[in-house]
C-alpha cells in the first residue's frame, strides 16, 4: 500500500487532538487523547504495520467534500456505480469560546462518523486497525455487542456500530461491511479510554453533531474579516483554531510528526508541541479577524510557565512540560520511505533569540486597547522577556530555522530583539509594565545601528542571513512587516528584488541557500512567499501581490488546507500538515492586500 498525497488529507478536530482522513475515508493520523499523545492510527507514517480506520467505499467512486457551515465537520459525498451516499465525519466540540476549560473530558476522546443513503445503494466497507504507541504495542481485539474493543498497554478503543454489522477480527484488524440505501443512516463511533459517546447509542451521537455545529457556528459568528479571500482568510483561521489546546491554553505548531519536507528525505521533525513563536503568530492572527479572546488563556499558560522563574525554552509540552527528548522510530518505514522518523523535538534545547520579540509583539497587540490592569504575573513575564532580549542580543543563536549547526549572528534574531524592546517600551510608555526603560532603549538603538551597518550588504545589495554576511535568508522580508524600516526604503526594494532572484523557483520563495547542518533538501516555505506578498503589498504593489498569493494558494488541498513547505517542481505539498505557521502567514498576507487596495498601506503598529 502507498499512502496518499498529503493534499489528500482532510482535517478533523475539536481543540484536545485531530485526525487525517484521506478521500478515501481512511483515518490515517489521529493521537489520542491528545495532539502530543502517542498515535493509535499511523499509516500515515508505514502503509504496512500503521493503522488505520477507513469507512469508505467498497466500489471505485468520486468523492467531493466540505466541511460544513464554518465548521471542522467533514462531509464527504461518495458517489458509485449504484449510488450516493454522505460520510459525516467530527470530534465532539467543547465550548469553543469558554474562558476555563476542564482538563478532561471523555466526550472529546471521541471520532463519530454517519453514513446518510442519498439515492440508490451504496456499499462502505469498514476496517478498523489500532495501532496503539505509534505500533510498538499490539492490539487485544475482542467482539462486544454493538462493535469491538481493543486494549493495549493500559489503552483501550471502544468501537460501536448502529445499526450492528457482521464483524470479523483477523491479524490485528477488524473488518465488516455497512450498506445503506436512499433515506437511510448507519453510525460508527469510536472512543478512547471509556467506552463514553460509543456506549450511548444514535440519539446521544445526533445530538453531538447539532452540539458541534452549533459551537463552531458560534465560534465562526465572531470572524469581522470580510475582505479580500475572505474564504481563505476563514479556513485558515479555523485551522488555527483546531491548533489550539483547549485544557491549558497552549498552541500546537502542526498536528503530525515527520512528513519529510523533501520527498524520501531525512528532515522530517516532530511538530506536535507549542513553539512561542509560533504560538504568538498564531494568536495575532486570529486577533486580526475578530478573535480577541484567543490570546487570554495562552498568557495566563505563559505566566504560569514562568511562576518560578524558570529558564523560557523555545517551545514546550502542551501541559507545559519542559522535557521534548528526542527519538527515532526505527520500526516505521515512514511517509513514502522518508526516514527516520521522529518524536519529541531535539530543537527544544537551542537559543532562538528570536521569541522575545513575537511574544512581547503578540502582548502588545493584546494588551494595546485594553483598559484593564495587567496581571502581575503576566507584568512580570513581558518584563523578563524585554531584558532577556536586553541582554543577550548580542550573542549569536540558531535562529528562526532552528539550524543544527553552529550558532551565529543571525539578522532575524537581532531584528526580533529589536521587536522585543521597542514593544516592551511601548508597554511601559502606556503603564502597562515597569522595568529599566532607559537600558531598553539604549539597547534597541544601538540593535537598529548594528542591523543597518551589519546587516545590510552593499556589495550583495540585500539584508543577508548573518551580520557581515553574503547569503540571503527571506527571514529579512520581516523587517517592514514589524516596522523596522518602510517597505519602499531603497535598501528593502533591494533586498526583495535579490530574494526574488535568488530564492525564487517556480513561483515559489526557500528559506535560504546556505548549509544548515542538516543532510538532505527542503521544498519551498510557504510562509517565507506569504512574507513576500506583504511586502509587495505594503510597497502599494497590489497586483503583483494578488498573483504571488493567489497562485500560492493554488497549492491547497481541496479544502484549503497547506502544509509549511511546497515542491515547486511537483506542485506537492511537503511538511508537516497542515501547518499553523503557513495558515496565519495566509491570514497576514491577505489582510496587508486589503489594507493597501483600501489605501491604508504602512504597517499596523502604533
Amino acid at each position: 500500500m502507498r499512502q496518499p498525497p498529503i493534499a489528500d488529507y482532510a482535517l478533523i478536530g475539536n481543540t484536545f487532538t485531530a485526525a487525517l482522513v484521506s478521500r478515501d475515508g481512511s483515518i490515517d493520523w489521529c493521537c489520542l487523547p491528545h495532539f502530543d499523545s502517542p498515535a493509535v492510527f499511523c499509516r500515515l507514517l508505514d502503509a504496512r504495520i500503521g493503522g488505520c480506520f477507513r469507512l469508505g467505499p467498497a466500489a471505485a467512486g468520486r468523492c467531493e467534500r466540505r466541511y460544513l457551515d464554518g465548521s471542522a465537520v467533514l462531509v464527504s459525498r461518495v458517489e458509485t456505480a449504484d449510488g450516493v451516499a454522505e460520510v459525516t465525519d467530527f470530534m465532539p466540540a467543547p465550548d469553543l469560546l469558554a474562558p476555563d476549560l476542564p482538563p478532561h473530558g471523555h466526550a472529546y476522546f471521541s471520532v463519530l462518523r454517519r453514513v446518510q443513503g442519498l439515492h440508490g445503494r451504496v456499499a462502505l466497507d469498514l476496517l478498523f486497525k489500532p495501532s496503539f504507541d505509534f505500533a510498538r504495542l499490539g492490539a487485544r481485539l475482542a467482539l462486544v455487542p454493538g462493535g469491538c474493543r481493543a486494549d493495549a498497554g493500559g489503552e483501550s478503543l471502544h468501537l460501536a456500530l448502529s445499526p450492528e454489522a457482521a464483524l470479523q477480527v483477523a491479524d490485528g484488524e477488524v473488518r465488516g461491511r455497512l450498506c445503506v440505501g436512499a433515506g437511510s443512516t448507519a453510525w460508527v463511533v469510536l472512543s478512547h479510554g471509556r467506552a463514553g459517546l460509543a456506549g450511548q447509542g444514535p440519539e446521544a451521537w445526533a445530538r453531538s453533531l447539532q452540539d458541534t455545529l452549533r459551537q463552531w457556528q458560534a465560534w465562526d459568528a465572531l470572524n469581522r474579516y470580510d475582505g479580500p479571500y475572505a474564504e481563505a482568510v476563514a479556513l485558515s483561521a479555523r485551522v488555527l483554531k483546531l491548533l489550539t489546546f483547549a485544557p491549558t491554553g497552549s498552541i500546537v505548531a502542526a498536528p503530525t510528526t515527520s512528513l519529510p519536507e523533501a520527498p524520501g528525505g531525512t528532515r522530517n521533525w516532530d511538530y506536535r508541541f507549542c513553539w512561542l513563536r509560533d504560538a504568538s503568530l498564531m494568536l495575532e492572527a486570529l486577533m486580526s479577524v475578530g478573535h480577541e479572546y484567543a490570546a487570554d488563556r495562552f498568557f495566563q499558560w505563559l505566566a504560569r510557565l514562568w511562576e518560578h522563574e524558570r529558564r523560557i525554552q523555545i517551545m514546550y509540552r502542551l501541559d507545559g512540560g519542559e522535557r521534548l527528548p528526542e527519538a527515532v522510530l526505527a520500526h516505521l518505514a515512514g511517509y513514502r520511505g522518508a526516514r527516520p522518523v521522529r518524536i519529541g523535538n531535539g530543537a527544544a534545547d537551542q537559543l532562538q533569540l528570536d521569541i522575545y520579540g513575537h511574544l512581547l509583539d503578540a502582548a502588545h497587540v493584546v494588551l494595546q486597547g485594553r483598559g484593564t490592569p495587567v496581571r502581575p504575573a503576566l507584568a512580570r513575564v513581558l518584563a523578563h522577556l524585554a531584558n532577556e532580549a536586553a541582554r543577550r542580543w548580542r550573542q549569536p543563536d540558531q535562529g528562526i530555522w532552528e539550524m543544527r549547526s553552529a550558532p551565529a549572528h543571525h539578522v532575524s534574531s537581532k531584528l526580533l530583539c529589536w521587536v522585543a524592546l521597542d514593544r516592551a517600551l511601548r508597554l511601559a510608555s502606556a503603564g502597562r509594565i515597569q522595568g529599566d526603560t532607559a537600558w531598553w532603549l539604549r539597547e534597541r538603538d544601538t540593535i537598529a545601528r548594528v542591523l543597518h551597518g551589519q546587516g545590510f550588504n552593499a556589495a550583495v545589495g540585500a539584508y543577508t542571513q548573518v551580520l557581515d554576511g553574503r547569503a540571503l535568508d527571506a527571514s529579512v522580508l520581516m523587517m517592514p512587516i514589524v516596522g523596522f524600516v518602510p517597505a519602499g526604503d531603497p535598501r528593502m526594494r533591494a533586498t526583495v528584488q535579490r530574494i526574488g532572484e535568488q530564492l525564487m523557483h517556480g513561483g515559489l520563495v526557500y528559506r535560504y541557500r546556505s548549509a544548515d547542518g542538516l543532510e538532505g533538501d527542503e521544498g519551498a516555505f510557504a510562509i517565507c512567499s506569504f512574507w513576500l506578498v506583504e511586502n509587495l503589498a505594503l510597497q502599494g504593489r497590489v497586483e503583483d501581490a494578488r498573483a504571488l498569493f493567489e497562485h500560492v494558494n493554488s497549492f491547497a488541498s481541496d479544502l484549503g488546507l497547506l502544509s509549511e513547505e511546497i515542491d515547486p517542481v511537483s506542485g506537492g505539498l511537503l511538511g508537516n500538515y497542515p501547518q499553523g505557521y503557513t495558515h496565519l502567514a495566509l491570514i497576514r498576507s491577505a489582510l496587508a492586500i486589503g489594507r493597501a487596495e483600501a489605501g491604508a498601506g504602512g504597517v499596523p503598529v502604533p
